[in-house]
């Protein structure tokens, strides 16, 4: 009689499942004497899993299950060990405490294939590279100087482009999320690449292109001991493809800057322009002299980098602060009667010294990002080494995951939490620096975002030229009551709808950019 052998398929499965079946007993086996935060049920193989599927967002779902088994909460999303800091105490004792062990980052396919192997500020490990490079951000390109004499008049040349196109448009529904984003664009491109000529276009749908792919269910992610996961995954190939996209952009600005460097070197010239984020960058390439060295990708991560945490956050934040004002008229009305003032005065000019004189305006942007942080989970951290929480064991290479979008909207913090109230603000000694852990937009300890000032200054003066030059009605008849709040799942906390508006400017009298 003839044998019928099992079919290669039948086999892999096999085989694979097999193979999680023991890798998930060895690793229960170590961590179940081992005193865990609590947590709700789990499955064989695919742990908790089940409870982070369904129709809720993610950040909805966690704060959910923090409400049932507690502000520190341990999951196992497949093989991978997580805790969910849901409070100010526990998210204290991740990024101040225990900062230290929660400085690195987990390696998920995003920033594997889109940063070049973890080579960026944001999702680089923790080590050497990252002590570097964190460097090169605070004493170099975010440097006060270099903010003052070269970012500052590139914002105002392209937010004032952006002024007058809406001027242009006067009547006309437009989208104002995807202009925002296309203005921002464009004043990073200038800001990194210089007068190199950038499709900001093209940028802009690649990075749309991330921010979609990049929170996508990954197998690869939470098995990452199963490399058969990311052979078969079908975001690896769209992340290369955009990968390529970006890097034909950054390959020919970066060639272009070498070039004109070697051509005044061999000149003997010395540029009289201002040095752009690139050439900073070039300094560092291959340059062992200065201690460390760059290599080419290290310098493409970098540059995602600038834009996607310069691009993203930002116009994310703007298009949440209308949204909010143009649904609370009376808080739009407050803020344009500031803006208006303060702009008018006599000898006043329209610039971001002003700024500090527009205590409501500063106001709504807090109350915004508190309601809506742009990433309302964080970037997830990743333990070093084991450590105790309070009384709870953690294991080394546990992820560790901030929600704070539940915090910021907890009533044991916040009075009328669900609310936007941006007179909550007008007295409070909290800031975004990362001192008060009610309240992190930024995150906190040494793994904060560094564009903290940039941020602030491009959002509150992005608003606040918005306010000043224009009024604004909603489309269709719409009435403000009617507008659609819901949020959008990505890796930053969108709308889920664009944001339609039409803008009618005001007559300025004799009121200059200067």
């Amino acid at each position: 009689m003839e044998i019928q052998l099992p079919s290669f398929p039948i086999l892999l499965i096999s085989f694979l499942f097999l193979f999680m079946v023991l890798t998930k007993l060895l690793k229960t086996t170590k961590t179940s004497s081992l005193k865990l935060p609590p947590g709700p049920w789990k499955l064989p193989l695919v742990g908790n899993i089940p409870h982070l599927l369904g129709s809720s967002l993610l950040h909805h779902k966690l704060r959910d299950l923090a409400k049932k088994h507690g502000p520190l909460m341990y999951l196992r999303v497949g093989t991978v060990p997580t805790i969910i800091a849901s409070s100010a105490d526990y998210a204290k004792e991740i990024m101040r405490t225990h900062d230290n062990v929660f400085a690195s980052r987990p390696q998920i396919l995003y920033s594997q294939i889109i940063l070049y192997d973890y080579s960026d500020i944001g999702f680089c490990p923790y080590g050497e590279y990252w002590r570097q490079v964190r460097k090169m951000f605070v004493h170099e390109l975010f440097s006060p100087p270099r903010i003052e004499s070269f970012f500052k008049p590139i914002r105002k040349e392209g937010l004032l482009s952006f002024v007058e196109w809406i001027r242009l448009n006067d009547g006309l529904a437009i989208n104002l999320t995807d202009k925002v984003n296309l203005a921002f664009c464009s004043i990073f491109s200038r800001v990194t690449c210089g007068q190199s000529k950038v499709d900001n276009e093209e940028i802009l749908s690649v990075l749309m292109g991330t921010m979609e792919v990049s929170l996508g269910f990954e197998l690869t992610d939470y098995f990452p001991s199963v490399s058969f996961f990311g052979h078969i995954s079908r975001s690896k190939p769209k992340l290369m493809k955009l990968r390529e996209r970006s890097s034909r952009i950054f390959d020919k600005v970066i060639q272009e800057h070498q070039e004109k460097k070697s051509t005044e070197l061999s000149a003997g010239q010395r540029g009289d322009e201002e040095e752009d984020m690139i050439d900073v960058l070039l300094k560092h390439y291959n340059n062992g002299d200065r201690g460390y060295s760059l290599t080419l990708d290290n310098l493409k991560a970098i540059i995602w980098d600038i834009y996607s945490g310069g691009i993203e956050t930002s116009s994310t934040t703007i298009e949440w602060a209308m949204s909010e004002m143009m649904k609370n008229p009376t808080i739009m009305k407050k803020a344009q009667d500031e803006i208006r003032e303060v702009f008018s005065k006599k000898g006043s000019s329209i610039d971001e010294t002003k700024l500090s004189e527009m205590t409501y305006l500063k106001s709504i942007v807090k109350e915004t990002m508190r309601l809506h942080p742009s990433l309302p989970l964080l970037v997830p951290r990743e333990s070093q080494h084991e450590c105790e929480i309070n009384e709870f064991q953690i294991p080394t290479k546990t992820r560790a995951i901030v929600n704070v979008w539940a915090i910021a909207r907890d009533p044991k913090y916040w009075t009328e939490p669900d609310s936007f109230i941006p007179e909550r603000w007008l007295n409070s000694s909290i800031d975004s620096k990362g001192n008060h852990f009610e309240y992190l937009p930024f995150g906190a300890g040494r793994r904060i975002c560094l564009g903290i000032s940039i941020g602030l200054v491009s959002v509150e003066f992005t608003l606040a030229l918005l306010l000043y030059h224009f009024n604004w009605k909603l489309p269709n008849g719409m009435k403000h009551e009617d507008i659609d709040m819901t949020e959008s799942f990505g890796a930053t906390l969108k709308r889920k709808n664009h944001l339609d508006l039409i803008p009618s400017p005001i007559i300025i009298n004799d009121h200059m950019w200067s």
